[in-house]
């Protein structure tokens, strides 16, 4: 079913009252644009599924209210994009949320088991790409792209049935939960000017007073893209931002020799310049924190090593995909002080913690047979 106006989208959400599932997928695009233009909504439960238009339906409300309905099951696969989508389009946080790649990565698949192999492994049917580089936004739509896009959703109420018969026969529902809750924590989703400075790359050679600068950079970097709603690297890319906070030009003369800064107009140029002096100024306990993490030494390499061949013989052993487990750095945090480390908690200390206490003290050691390491 495609439904392009509201009453179609309204009767659709009424025939599915009561459904206790809703597989759901978007497409979108965001190559030029700071909020991503969503272009599809697919909708799925196990009797109905429709494809949802929302270029040509304004009023979106009637979705709304079974997105956020909590005795609604939202099902999707790989789900941080989707639900981002939907928070911009909608201003609604999704939730609660089952995510198939999470949960196949809980049940012996690599962690980011792409869809058309999950609908492989679980239903035997082998999906085309063709439309994979489609132009959403263009219309009409042909009856082909509108298979393409309801393929992505129609199987997913089936294999969430039996992941989650399979994830209550190994115990596993209580691991994968918590997850799903994370995955829709608002603060994943929302977008905060003043934290954008986290995800500036290339800056982990900043000083905190320089970070102190690029939080205060990567805020106006952000409101401005979000007020002309084009790509933030449009306005200044992560490299001449880094390079102003290392060098924090003070005149529109030192400023201006920063190769990258010759397109901004000269209001731009002064708001950068405040947004520097704010760095600058800020009280050095508000600076932001430096998480440079120091390279190990020979020695603690080897330690390591040795932990991460524990870490995948115990994930293998239980079907779980290493990297949701621990990761390199994980296991880094975990050698300097185990006891404030979060693999000592719940499943995970179930699964390798209490194995990687025993193996620090010397409990437990690693041999080689058959060719197979194993855990003496």
């Amino acid at each position: 079913m495609y439904i392009s106006d509201e009453a179609g989208l309204q009767e659709f959400v009424d025939a599915i009252a009561g459904t206790q599932l809703l597989a759901i997928d978007t497409e979108f695009l965001r190559e030029r644009t700071y909020y991503p233009q969503l272009c599809l909504v697919q909708l799925a439960t196990e009797d109905a599924s429709a494809i949802v238009d929302p270029i040509l339906i304004h009023d979106l409300s009637p979705l709304k209210d079974i997105l956020v309905d909590d005795r609604v099951v939202k099902i999707f696969h790989a789900c941080s994009q989707d639900l981002e989508v939907l928070f911009d389009a909608m201003g609604c946080v999704v939730s609660p949320i089952f995510d198939t790649q999470v949960a196949a990565a809980f049940l012996g698949q690599r962690q980011q088991l792409g869809y058309g192999p999950l609908v492989e492994i679980y239903t035997g049917v082998h999906l085309a790409k063709a439309e994979s580089l489609t132009d959403w936004s263009k219309r009409p739509l042909d009856p082909a792209q509108l298979r393409y896009a309801e393929d992505d959703v129609a199987y997913l109420p089936g294999i969430y049935h039996q992941m989650m018969d399979e994830l209550v026969r190994k115990g596993r529902l209580g691991w994968v939960l918590p997850e799903f809750e994370a995955l829709s924590d608002p603060r994943h989703i929302e977008h905060r000017p003043e934290d954008a400075y986290i995800h500036l790359k290339r800056s982990g050679s900043l000083t905190r007073r320089q970070l102190s600068i690029a939080r205060e950079l990567c805020s106006w970097r952000e409101q401005e893209a979000a007020a002309h709603n084009v790509p933030r690297r449009w306005i200044l890319s992560d490299e001449v931002v880094v390079e102003c906070c290392k060098r924090a030009p003070t005149t529109q003369e030192r400023f201006l020799r920063i190769r990258g800064t010759e397109q901004l107009s000269k209001k731009s140029v002064a708001a950068c310049l405040a947004a520097i002096r704010r760095g600058l100024d800020a009280d050095p306990s508000t600076y932001p924190e430096v998480h440079h993490r120091s390279r190990p030494s020979a020695e603690v390499e080897s330690v390591i090593d040795l932990m991460y061949a524990l870490l995948r013989i115990e994930s293998d052993k239980v079907g779980v995909a290493s990297q949701l487990v621990a990761t390199r750095d994980d296991l880094v945090d975990f050698f300097e002080d185990p006891d404030s480390s979060y693999l000592m908690e719940g499943w995970r200390k179930d699964v390798v913690g209490a194995d990687l206490k025993q193996l620090l003290e010397g409990e437990i050691g690693l041999t080689v047979k058959e060719g197979r390491i194993e855990v003496l």
